[in-house]
């Protein structure tokens, strides 16, 4: 195999995460993980993921078809949608804030609760029990009872079951057994991260297998040793003076790794944009998501989807919906561009979000 250049890195990202769209329960395995948000403008970052992925995605179909599918809604280098078998790596977890007796006592009183029930809406819980309210991470005011089966859904007791207008409804977990080698599971784990994410610079894959403290706690001490094994089984190259990493089996250099005349707008957290360090390695310019950020701040804007033009992230839109009409704002890092191929690339993806989105 020949070295790659940063070009060839460029095109294999793209073909590889943008693969040909299939089911939906295919798509989420190869993903392996895809990452959630609430904020829909125009729709939650896993619908435009998936509908990238997926033949005939409409928005809202992964929380319609969810109990139907073998996956879980739960914490892996961020939070999001896994297959089962994914999510059983991480599993039994063994959280770093422990829980007073108290706490274990209200959980171990909802869990009966839950089981009796079968599946329970947070509002059912906290009218049954009356927990009160706290303060959240943020310096507001949530109810108690919200903040514990947070903390019983991360600890294992359980699952979400469905989700009604977008808010969990939970149910009872069956116990999982502890992982009988824990190293071989944490090189799974890192795998997915690969599978996911790949090319990937040696700063990001550090950055992700860090992040894996939120997945397993349990192994937090583990992920140096899984990190340097990942290094030294994976297939790598020295390319523009960093240490680039990808799954075995795969050709970075690979003539089959063509661009196509096609304009995609992309989910903020899209496994091809994810990682902004490799973002400005690739294309030279910085994306930020400045949904947070105070509004005279904001560069790009609220929600500003990244546009990938042919092997090129070329700009943004921002897109609303008013009237039950698209209204996008594009704009360009560099010169605008006219041409027609690109104009006509740009209405085919727009009219593609118009059918996704259903209007």
């Amino acid at each position: 195999m020949k070295t790659p250049t940063l070009a060839d890195l460029r095109r294999y990202a793209i073909a590889r995460t943008l693969f040909t769209p299939t089911t939906l329960p295919e798509a989420i395995e190869r993903l392996g993980f895809v990452q959630a948000d609430p904020i829909r403008a125009p729709a939650r970052a896993q619908d435009l993921t998936l509908r990238q992925r997926v033949a005939g995605y409409r928005a809202g179909d992964l929380e319609r078809l969810y109990p139907t599918l073998p996956i879980e809604e739960d914490f892996f280098v961020n939070y999001g949608f896994m297959p089962r078998s994914t999510h059983a790596l991480m599993h039994p977890r063994s959280p770093r804030t422990l829980w007073p007796t108290s706490r274990w006592a209200q959980a171990h009183d909802v869990l009966a609760f839950v089981r009796e029930r079968g599946a329970v809406h947070p509002r059912e819980v906290d009218a049954h029990f009356k927990h009160g309210k706290v303060q959240n991470w943020f310096g507001g005011s949530s109810n108690a009872s919200t903040q514990l089966l947070d903390g019983m859904h991360y600890r294992g007791l359980l699952r979400i079951a469905r989700r009604d207008g977008g808010t969990r409804v939970y149910a009872a977990r069956d116990a999982h057994e502890p992982a009988p080698d824990p190293a071989a599971a944490m090189d799974a784990l890192v795998d997915v991260i690969v599978a996911k994410y790949a090319p990937l610079p040696a700063a990001s894959l550090g950055q992700l297998v860090a992040h894996l403290s939120a997945a397993a706690p349990q192994w937090r001490d583990a992920r140096r040793a899984a990190l340097a094994r990942a290094k030294a089984r994976l297939p790598n190259a020295l390319v523009n003076s960093a240490t680039w990493y990808w799954p075995a089996g795969e050709n970075p250099a690979s003539s089959r790794h063509a661009m196509r005349d096609e304009a995609r707008l992309l989910a903020p957290f899209d496994p091809l944009v994810w990682d902004r360090r490799r973002f400005e390695l690739f294309w030279r310019w910085p994306y930020r998501f400045e949904a947070y950020t105070p509004a005279p701040k904001r560069q790009l804007g609220y929600y500003a989807l990244p546009l990938l033009w042919r092997d090129a992230v070329v700009g943004w839109a921002n897109v609303g919906v008013r009237g039950g009409r698209l209204h996008p704002e594009v704009g360009f890092f560099g010169p605008r561009i006219g041409d027609a191929a690109f104009v006509n690339a740009v209405d085919d993806e727009l009219q593609r979000l118009i059918e996704f989105l259903g209007l």
